[in-house]
């Protein structure tokens, strides 16, 4: 929607859905929920009685504590609210110098779709603290390959550093001060570091909370019986690990709300945690990744093998193929798949990220995957013999027969 490509109205489902479903629609503000009682109050007095209880209550940027978030000009990406808000701006004050806080792939894929629109002639740089883009998603070899990306699509970036103050001039944004001592000259700014759940109404009900939320089984019900809860608000766990993690995407939200209608139906599926699946599109490339990087892994104690292939989206042989790279991590001692990542010219194979997500899941070794088979066709698929999860399984298994 900031890039004008979508309207608000395409980003969420409409009203209409609810009273077509025998669902009752109530638009208001939960003040507090009565645990005891069972009830919910409302904003306007109201109060709704309620047999089980589902906490969907989602979570808000982080906007961290230094001078200068309040300045005109200062937005975060959360919502259709913000994009609104955004998009806007962008109409009124026709900012030409865009400054992004934030390497994640929400703060990039905005930072290349506004740098894509040619003719407003933005100006973009991204700040990131850590030394890479994509810090959560690529292993520092692959973030370099992106860092270079993005500066060859004319985006400034400034890794490793760390962002002082936010400079105004008359209540409006001009300025983002970095820890080196530079300013950079800024019309708005774009603020994406992070979410915090939204636990407000959570005080008062006497629920157990976990390191980054509520916490919730494996079937997502909470400490009450009666109450269920699920997404961003979460105490939400890694599926390997098994350790409560930070990470909040749409995807694993969805399946929640679904695994939660079927408790309330009588099911019992558990849950099987979180692996970060995730992909983006920047400018010609698409990155995908899920489970742990090779980073991750080690500082989770795991000693990993890992390998790397350069695969292609068709056959060699047949026009418009374009290259991609394909990353696994390996668990050393027990040969178990633990992570991929996926960068590539096509956006067909950063779909492989979903399989990868699947054998992880599946718990599958190495000596497994080198049996992986994929349909192949010239026109959507390398040739069988270049099949680059099951290459990377040969690599793998060759390192691991050479580490006994």
């Amino acid at each position: 929607m900031v890039a004008g490509l979508a309207p608000g109205e395409a980003i969420v489902n409409p009203d209409t859905m609810f009273p077509e479903n025998c669902i009752e629609m109530i638009v208001n503000r939960v003040e507090d929920v009565d645990a005891e009682k069972k009830q919910v109050r409302l904003a306007d007095g109201g109060k709704i009685p309620y047999d089980k209880l589902v906490l969907g209550m989602g979570s808000r940027p982080v906007v961290p504590p230094i001078e200068g978030t309040d300045l005109d000009g200062v937005f975060t990406m959360r919502s259709l609210t913000d994009a609104e808000r955004i998009h806007d701006y962008m109409e009124q004050r026709q900012p030409v110098k865009l400054v992004f806080v934030g390497a994640g792939f929400i703060s990039l894929e905005v930072a290349a779709l506004v740098k894509d629109m040619e003719s407003k002639g933005f100006e973009v740089d991204v700040i990131e603290l850590m030394d890479q883009p994509l810090p959560l998603m690529l292993d520092p070899e692959l973030g370099a390959t992106i860092q270079e990306h993005l500066v060859d699509n004319g985006i400034r970036t400034h890794m490793g550093r760390k962002v002082e103050r936010l400079v105004g001039k008359e209540g409006h944004i001009s300025g983002v001060q970095l820890d080196s001592g530079e300013t950079l000259a800024a019309d708005m700014v774009f603020m994406n570091v992070g979410t915090r759940p939204n636990l407000e109404l959570t005080q008062n009900m006497g629920l157990e909370m976990g390191k980054f939320g509520i916490r919730v089984n494996e079937f997502l019900e909470t400490a009450n019986p009666d109450v269920l809860a699920a997404g961003d608000c979460i105490d939400n766990y890694h599926f390997i690990t098994k350790k409560p993690v930070a990470t909040q995407l749409r995807g694993p939200a969805v399946i929640q709300g679904r695994l939660v209608a079927k408790r309330l139906a009588g099911y019992e599926i558990p849950f099987p945690g979180l692996l970060g699946n995730s992909a983006v599109k920047l400018f010609d490339k698409h990155v995908a990744a899920t489970g742990f990087t090779e980073t991750q892994a080690q500082n989770e104690g795991f000693k990993t093998i890992c390998a790397t292939v350069q695969s292609r989206s068709k056959h060699g042989m047949i026009p418009g193929m374009k290259p991609w790279t394909l990353k696994l991590v390996f668990d050393k001692a027990t040969h178990k798949l633990l992570g991929g990542q996926i960068i590539s010219d096509d956006s067909p194979p950063a779909k492989e990220i979903d399989a990868i997500n699947a054998l992880i899941v599946g718990e599958k070794t190495i000596s497994e995957l080198t049996t992986f088979m994929c349909a192949g066709n010239p026109d959507c698929s390398s040739e069988p013999s270049a099949e680059p999860i099951t290459l990377a399984a040969e690599q793998a298994l060759q390192k691991a027969g050479q580490a006994v």
